[in-house]
C-alpha cells in the first residue's frame, strides 16, 4: 500500500482477530495505526521511523502473546432495552421465542472484531452466538442512534442516526462515539462487550 502502509490479507475473521492481537501486543515504534477488517489488517507506518521491509518482517514474526488478566477481565457493559421493532420477526426467522433470542444475545460475551460503516460502529462477534441473521430485504433510510441490531453473525449498536439494514432488537443510551473524548469510540477493536437487559 505504498510507502506508508501494508495490507495483510487473512483466511478468516478469526485469523484477523489473532493477528491484530499479536501486532497490538508487540507494536514497535513507527507503527501509526492498526486497522482490522473482516479479512484484512491494515498496518500504517511512519517510514521515517520504520521501513516497509522492517514492518513486513515484524508482521511475519510477531509473537503470539497471552492476554493479560486485566484485558481478560475488562468488559464494557451496555444496558439494552430489548424493544426493537424487528425482535419478534427475527426470533421467528431463527426458530426461537423473543425471550430466548434476548437471553442468548445478553448471555453472549462479544468481542469487537473491527469498526467501520460509521464512526464508533463496532462489528461484534461471539462464539456464544450461533445465529446467521439475514439482513432486511430493504434497508431503513433512518435508524435511530442507540439502536442495537444483528445481521449475519454480528451484533452492533448504531452510534448515530444513519440508514441501515440490520435487524433492530433493542436500544441503548450508551454514548458510543464522542469526537471530543480522548478515546472517541467506546468500542475499539479487541474490546469485550456484554449486553445487559434492562426494562
Amino acid at each position: 500500500m505504498g510507502e506508508r502502509a501494508l495490507l495483510v490479507e487473512t483466511a478468516s475473521l478469526e485469523h484477523v482477530l489473532a493477528l491484530h492481537a499479536r501486532l497490538a501486543a508487540s507494536r514497535p515504534d513507527g507503527v501509526v495505526d492498526l486497522v482490522p477488517a473482516a479479512r484484512t489488517v491494515l498496518v500504517r507506518i511512519d517510514p521515517g521511523v520504520l521501513s516497509v521491509s522492517a514492518a513486513r518482517s515484524w508482521i511475519a514474526h510477531a509473537p503470539a502473546v497471552a492476554a493479560s488478566r486485566s484485558a481478560v477481565d475488562a468488559v464494557v457493559e451496555l444496558d439494552v432495552t430489548y424493544d426493537g421493532p424487528d425482535l419478534g420477526e427475527t426470533a421467528e426467522l431463527l426458530g426461537v421465542t423473543a425471550d430466548e433470542l434476548v437471553r442468548r444475545h445478553a448471555d453472549a460475551v462479544w468481542t469487537v472484531a473491527f469498526t467501520g460503516f460509521a464512526p464508533g460502529f463496532g462489528y461484534l462477534v461471539s462464539a456464544d452466538w450461533p445465529f446467521d441473521v439475514p439482513r432486511l430485504a430493504t434497508p431503513r433510510t433512518r435508524v435511530p442512534a442507540g439502536s442495537v441490531g444483528v445481521a449475519a453473525g454480528f451484533a452492533g449498536a448504531y452510534p448515530r442516526e444513519t440508514p441501515g439494514g440490520w435487524r433492530l432488537v433493542g436500544t441503548t443510551r450508551a454514548v458510543l462515539f464522542d469526537p471530543d473524548a480522548a478515546s472517541p469510540a467506546l468500542l475499539a477493536p479487541g474490546t469485550r462487550v456484554r449486553f445487559r437487559a434492562v426494562r
